[in-house]
């Protein structure tokens, strides 16, 4: 179940299809995409996942998939279940143009080795490829796109006469026409023109007697005229006729090829289907490709675990303009601490998050890959609901408030252990007291329940009431108080501050109003919010310590391991010192006994 039926709409999963519309290459891919919906069955997921992953991989190695002739002949092919119905010349073309792209396709995996796109390779293998429907066609049809003389023997026998008869009609016409140009009927440069399908002579109206003949028709000004000779006149109607001939022997010929193949219309017509599947995949992965996107590991059972998850759209908004980037979502809902909800303030990237899960998800169970990173997993969620805008309507008479509670009506109905429930600004748009009351007692129900959810709020009984709940858990938009600007970065396990105060001083409201306000608050309400805020600040001031502990024992370590490798340096330096001294030593000793051997010869001999 999603609801409403304004579910894409809401998330925007409708530019979404935009952009997989513009990369696909044939009408049928575009169908596809049209009637592309989510499916809640983790197998089938993992398939479409797959079957997207492996095109994108075709892509990103640059490997030479066929791209053309993604034609849609399906209205052709049912035609021509009709007995005595033929296909137009350009629907036989673009029939055979099919077949040839899915004869490429079905070569493209047959023949590799290295078993890199199983499931591609299994879908392909599953089509019934017919070749003889194409030798067929090929039989009647040359390269051009035109109909072979050799179509059928009466068809050669009509364009040879055909062509001998045009022949004779162009060499009659120059000579009437040279004729008239001696006899100064016409002009030099006069030549031949066309009118009707008819070769004509262009007369002065003055002149239009020296020629007998037909007028076909007359300039704009009247002063020529364009006049069929008689002599040509017989000979153009007899090529009329043989052209009469000609389109007739075409149509038997068509007709002859549409109950050659009729028996095969259902096969061809799984053929044009698969086509179809195939320029939708490549759609997906074009579009996965241009993300970044990945596989994630897909679960049985309902959850989140997401790592850097960018926004999509937002995504390729940013990357049109120089230096700005989307901050990555890293968020985990699982079984226990299945709901999230979201706190911080305005325009610090509450709603955004929230979409993000809403999109990211939706598109992960329609069977597009995701931009996340590396180590992210999902579950898939039976059924999806989602409360988000101003609903106001003026037809049916109801207010924004009416309007959540109407779809909160529907998610108490139909929510179970599989749904994702996300609601934006929850409790909002009525007295604060009892709408934050009556958004609690919702909150509390769908948690009974075992459903999942991001839920945004500015509610102080919501935040308690998360913190209180198992099953519940808070999560803060983190916020730098001191340049008083949103980091949009998710922090879970703790509510956050909306930072109303603050963003009031820094617009400059009077100091006595924040104070006149601070008091009808009340002292528990500001110094939960100051706490917060308190906690958010030694949060960061903790972490850019750690951060700073981080990098003086990255680089402790990386001295420590300089130190060691010149200690082993010196070390083998020592030795290589020793072995010298020990070398030096030795040959002394033997140069002191070559001397004393020669000293002692010398006295030896009394030399």
């Amino acid at each position: 179940m999603i609801y409403p039926d304004t579910y894409e709409l809401k998330i925007g999963f409708d530019r979404i299809r935009e952009q997989l519309n513009s990369a696909c290459i044939s009408p049928a891919g575009m169908r596809k995409v049209e009637a592309m919906h989510a499916v809640f069955d983790s197998s089938e997921v993992r398939t479409r996942l797959a079957l997207t992953a492996e095109f994108q991989q075709i892509l990103a190695y640059g490997e030479q998939f066929p791209s053309d002739n993604y034609n849609d002949p399906y209205a052709t092919l049912e035609k021509l279940r009709v007995e005595g119905t033929f296909p137009e010349l350009e629907e036989v073309v673009a029939l055979r143009g099919s077949l040839d792209t899915i004869r490429r396709i079905i070569g493209f995996f047959k023949n590799r080795k290295d078993g890199r796109y199983p499931l591609l390779t299994e879908m392909t293998g599953k089509v019934l490829y017919y070749p003889f429907v194409s030798e067929a066609i090929d039989r009647i049809i040359d390269k051009e796109g035109k109909v072979r003389d050799s179509a059928s023997p009466a068809l050669k026998t009509i364009r040879a006469e055909l062509a001998s008869k045009s022949l004779a009609a162009v060499r009659k016409l120059h000579s009437v026409l040279r004729q008239a140009q001696a006899d100064g009927i016409v002009d030099r440069d006069v030549t031949v023109a066309v009118r009707n399908g008819r070769g004509v002579i262009p007369v002065s109206a003055s002149n239009k007697r020296g020629i007998r003949g037909f007028v076909h028709d007359e300039s704009a000004t009247g002063k020529t005229v364009f006049i069929e000779p008689a002599e040509v006149v017989e000979l153009n109607n007899e090529i009329t006729e043989l052209e009469h001939q000609e389109k007739r022997e075409i149509v038997r010929i068509l007709t002859a090829l549409a109950d050659t193949i009729r028996p095969y219309i259902d096969d061809l017509e799984e053929n044009c289907s698969f086509l179809a599947a195939i320029d939708f995949i490549r759609a997906k992965a074009l579009f996965g490709n241009r993300l970044g996107c990945i596989m994630p590991s897909v679960a049985d059972t309902p959850h989140i675990r997401w790592i850097n998850v960018r926004h999509p759209l937002l995504t390729l908004s940013f990357a049109r303009t120089a230096g700005r980037e989307v901050v990555p979502l890293t968020i985990t809902i699982d079984s226990g601490e299945r709901i999230l909800v979201i706190s911080g303030p305005n325009a610090g990237g509450k709603s955004v998050c929230l979409k993000t899960v809403a999109l990211v998800q939706y598109m992960l169970q329609c069977g597009m890959t995701i931009p996340a990173g590396e180590g992210t997993e999902a579950g898939i969620f039976g059924r999806f609901f989602i409360d988000i805008g101003d609903e106001q309507s003026l037809e049916n008479d109801l207010s924004t408030y009416s309007s959540h509670l109407i779809n909160m009506k529907q998610m108490l109905k139909h929510a179970d252990e599989t749904s994702l429930v996300m609601i934006d600004e929850f409790g909002t748009g009525t007295e604060p007291v009892l709408g934050g009351a009556l958004a609690e007692a919702i909150l509390a129900e769908l948690n009974r329940r075992g459903s999942y959810g991001v839920i945004t709020t500015h509610y102080t009984n919501l935040k308690h009431f998360a913190t209180s709940q198992e099953g519940i858990s808070n999560g803060a938009m983190a916020f730098d108080n001191q340049l008083m600007q949103p980091l949009f970065r998710l922090d879970q396990g703790k509510p956050g501050s909306s930072f109303a105060f603050e963003i009031a001083k820094k617009i400059g409201l009077p100091q006595e109003i924040l104070a006149d306000a601070a008091t009808r608050a009340g002292e528990g309400n500001v110094d939960f919010d100051r706490n917060l805020r308190e906690i958010a600040r030694d949060k960061r001031y903790w972490e850019k310590k750690r951060e700073a502990v981080r990098r003086h024992e990255k680089r402790l370590e990386e001295l420590i391991a300089t130190y060691e490798a010149q200690l082993g340096d010196i070390k083998t330096q020592k030795k290589e010192i020793i072995t010298a001294k020990s070398k030096a030593e030795e040959m002394l000793r033997d140069s002191n006994r070559v001397i004393e051997n020669t000293i002692r010869s010398i006295r030896e001999s009394q030399a």
